[in-house]
């Protein structure tokens, strides 16, 4: 794959997204239109290719998510959360508590340097989590491998948790209309939303901002009737491909070779957190009432734009999944330096008193 040309790389990796997305669709998959390209990434990128990413796309393509978010959760969903607060608060704890749990483990024994395995289990967004590491001190190689396998792994039990309680994607490919009459106005204010969004976010460095800026932006500006929002299915289908490729070309052989000693330990724990994570959003079903999709996707520790895409591609409660993914992630950005420098002291006094 290295030896070919740029132009012939990119020609590889949008046939292969085509393709392999085309089977997804068939197999009425969840979010296939992102999975797709993911594995197209996957496999570019494991093969040496090196597809130059434009990052400014990736960015408004997130932007585009946020403002799908907005159109699909009314802001009436603040009142659903202060009405089920206990709830909220109890799957948000859980899931930082297992993620915490697993990391701790991870690093007192010692299988991965540093505070490595706390960042690269924290279920914040997968980008922050990754930057901040590096200013932590963490292998930010291993971090970000960590985060997005498990962004891939908790992509594929989605599909799985699909199939296994009879929910089907929310359009199936003959109901797929990729050129649509479009509302010019509304599309133009729905690209400014997605592109002004993001640079809002970079001026006042808000993290994840590039996906959250659009998303309560476009809540709030729709509420109050000041734009429409306006989504052609071929603006969401690029969309979903660049955080698709986003993913997947991270997964190329320098990482996997790194991380290749460590890997079966990294799978390991992954599935292991993924299997609790499941594990509270089965009480939920249980406590709640919570349907298993709705439950599994609001409580995954994958990243919150593929999960919103996921949840959007799916007939699950999008507002509810999307409301505790962020509040989450908020409040993991501010607890993982606290708890992160809080781990690694207890472990380095536990080795220092053992010595």
């Amino acid at each position: 794959m290295s030896r070919l040309a740029p132009a012939s790389q990119w020609t590889v990796l949008i046939v292969l997204s085509v393709g392999i997305g085309a089977v997804l669709l068939w197999l009425h998959a969840p979010a296939a239109l992102m999975l797709g390209p993911l594995v197209a990434g996957i496999v570019v990128a494991s093969g040496g290719g090196k597809v130059r990413f434009p990052l400014p796309a990736f960015v408004v393509a997130q932007g585009i998510i946020g403002c799908m978010i907005a159109r699909m959760v009314p802001l009436s969903i603040l009142g659903d959360i202060l009405s089920h607060w206990l709830l909220f608060t109890a799957g948000i704890v859980s899931v930082v508590v297992a993620c915490s749990l697993i990391g701790w483990l991870m690093t007192r024994l010692h299988m991965l340097p540093g505070t490595t395995a706390l960042w690269g289990m924290s279920p914040g967004a997968a980008s922050v989590m990754t930057i901040m590491a590096e200013s932590y001190g963490a292998d930010i190689r291993l971090v970000a491998f960590m985060q997005y396998l498990r962004v891939v792994g908790v992509a594929a039990v989605a599909s799985l948790v699909a199939k296994m309680f009879g929910v089907s994607a929310a359009h199936g490919p003959s109901a797929i209309v990729w050129f649509p009459p479009v509302a010019w106005l509304p599309l133009i204010e729905t690209l400014a939303l997605a592109i002004l969004g993001p640079l809002i976010a970079r001026l006042l460095r808000i993290p994840a901002g590039a996906f959250l800026v659009p998303m309560v932006g476009g809540a709030v500006l729709t509420h109050l009737g000041w734009i429409k929002i306006e989504l052609p299915t071929w603006l969401l289908a690029a969309s979903y491909a660049f955080v698709g490729w986003n993913i997947g070309l991270r997964f190329t052989r320098p990482l996997l070779l790194h991380a290749a000693r460590a890997l079966p330990l990294i799978v390991g724990c992954t599935l292991v957190l993924i299997a609790m994570c499941g594990a509270v959003a089965a009480l939920m079903v249980v406590t709640a009432g919570i349907d298993p999709l709705t439950a599994y996707l609001a409580t995954s520790p994958g990243g919150s734009d593929s999960i919103a895409i996921i949840a959007a591609s799916t007939n699950v409660d999008v507002s509810f999944v999307m409301a505790m993914q962020t509040f989450r992630m908020i409040t993991v950005m501010f607890l993982a330096p606290v708890l992160t420098r809080f781990i690694a002291k207890r472990i380095n006094a536990s080795d220092g008193a053992a010595l």
